[in-house]
Order: structure tokens, then sequence, then C-alpha cells
């Protein structure tokens, strides 16, 4: 990765975009794009409105291929006298710190643990946002940022699904042909990804799908092995799809592990469940301390995860 990349990630982790509050990284991203686009290799058709809501569409030439990558985090919701809703997955320890802004300005505090009740060896806990005031109810709280980075490593914040962003907006500089979709909800179950998908089918007539995400480090997937295609995980991609990819990976040569999972998902599965024939496949670099404030990268693993969506939108 570049000092241009690093520089461009560490601001993009710093965006608050929890689920639902996705404008302010759609804002970030229309304004990257319009600075930059001039030096891109195809100037794409910029798709956006009340139509799409907070979401955004590139497409640059003839699209046979969309690459989706959500804009949105994990995090909390205020609720009644401090205390806190989870918004998707969030496993923040006691004591991490909390951002938002609300009525009256920069809201910064900490979460807590607060065993509500205990019987029979059971805990019931209720998580609540430790601050000098009340904070307005429904105010969206995301982690305070995080960024470390040493030789082989980058560690931050919302490295899900930041480094999935920052993959687009890379291939967006050479890309001559596909589609660029920023998708939003995918961290509460989705809710864009439909009316997207209807888009690019019946405007674009584009039938394949990339999910530019990140995935976990688990007992078959290690740090530094290369870039993941999932196989499955709670959905199954088609068969010929998944293939075509692993074969297009081995002839350029690109590292990558094989993901075999019963549970978990993307935007992908949004696709799957919807009424129109797109392939997809999800094909990104793993992370340890998943939905974490330090979620951890091996910087191999998204170089090769880069190098294969080259490849991929040149050849599928």
């Amino acid at each position: 990765m570049t000092t241009q990349d690093l520089q461009l990630l560490k601001k993009l982790c710093a965006v608050q975009a929890p689920s639902g509050n996705e404008h302010q990284m759609k804002e970030f991203l229309l304004s990257y794009i319009h600075q930059n686009k001039k030096k891109w290799k195809v100037q794409p058709q910029i798709i956006e409105g009340e139509d799409f809501q907070d979401c955004l569409i590139l497409v640059f030439g003839k699209p046979r291929t969309a690459v989706f990558a959500h804009m949105d985090n994990v995090g909390y919701t205020v609720g009644y006298e401090n205390n806190l809703i989870k918004i998707g997955g969030p496993k923040a320890k006691d004591g991490t710190k909390l951002r938002g802004h609300d009525s009256q300005g920069e809201v910064h505090g900490k979460l807590h643990y607060q065993i509500k009740e205990e019987s029979d060896n059971v805990k019931e806990v209720r998580l609540t946002l430790k601050c000098d005031r009340m904070v307005d109810r429904g105010t969206p709280l995301s982690y305070s940022p995080i960024f470390i980075e040493d030789e082989n490593f980058i560690q931050s914040n919302y490295l899900d699904n930041r480094l999935g962003i920052l993959n687009a907006l890379k291939l967006a500089e050479t890309l001559e042909n596909g589609a660029i979709v920023f998708s939003a909800w995918e961290e509460i179950g989705g809710g864009s990804v439909a009316y997207l998908a209807k888009y690019i089918y019946e405007q674009l007539n584009i039938r394949q799908a990339l999910i530019s995400d990140i995935t976990w480090i688990t007992e078959g997937i290690k740090h530094g092995k290369g870039v993941v295609i999932s196989m499955r995980d709670s959905g199954i991609p088609r068969r010929p799809y998944i293939e075509k990819i692993i074969s297009i990976a081995q002839n350029a040569k690109i590292d990558f592990q094989l993901e075999v999972e019963g549970s978990g998902g993307s935007d992908g599965n949004v696709i799957h469940q919807s009424p129109y024939p797109i392939d997809w496949c999800f094909v990104g670099a793993p992370e340890d301390n998943v939905h974490m404030p330090n979620e951890k990268v091996h910087k191999y693993d998204f170089q090769c995860m880069h190098q294969l969506y080259k490849e991929l939108m040149r050849k599928l």
C-alpha cells in the first residue's frame, strides 16, 4: 500500500457512518470523486439522488460486472437515559471511546457494561454511555478513530468496510468497463441492495457482482496468505461463477484462500434473495478483532485483494 493509500484509508476510517447514517460517507465519497476523477482513465457516470437514498453508483464504459462496497459501520444508538442499543454487531470492550453529534454539539463518552440483573449464573447486561451530560435520544455513535500501521499490518476502527471502499476507489482509477456500487445498511442485514440490484440489472444489463468487503480470520483463514474467495457463508453463490473466479486467480498467480462457512453474510445474500439472476461472490481480505475498535488486516492480503479485483473486472 502506498502512502497515499494509507492517508485515504485513515480519512475513510474517521468518517462516522453507522447504519442509517451513511449520508456522511456519501458526501465524503462525492467530494473525493469530483476532486480526483479527472485523473481516472475513464470518466464515470455518477448516479445518485432521491431514488437511491444515500447510495451511489459509478458507471464506467460498458459494464458487465458490478462491485458492491457497503458504506456503513457498526455502532450504537443512544436510547433513554444514555442507555445504548447496538447497531449491527459491535463487540467493543468496556471503556471503549465513542463519539457522535447531537443538538448540543459533539458527543464524547465511553462504553460502560452494567450488570442489570443476575440470577442462576445468568447475567443481563445493560450498555450505557459514560458521558458528562445526557445525550439526545436517537443519536448514533461510532468508535473514536484509532489508526496503527506497521510493516505488515494495519489496525483501525472500521476496516470493515473502509478497506472495501478503498479497493473500489483504487479500481476507479483504471477501470474501463464496470460499475461500482456504494450500498447502505449492510451491517443490519441490508435494505438498499434490492433496489440497487434492480437498477443495475434493468438499466445496465449487469448480471455479475463482486462483494468488496472484509471477512474473518478463522481456523481455515489466516493472515498473510492472500485474498479470500468465499465459496459460501449463510448464502451459497452459484458454483460455475465461483469456479470462474478461482480460475482467474490461479491463472494470474494471485495468492488466495478459499472460505467455507455456515454463517455470516454480506450484500451478496441480498442479491441472492432478489428476483434478479445476478451471480455474486464475496472476495475480500480477512481481519482479526471483528467489529472491534482495533480491527486488524495484513497489508499483503489487501494487496492480493486489489490485484484480483483488477483481473476480475477485466476478464469476467
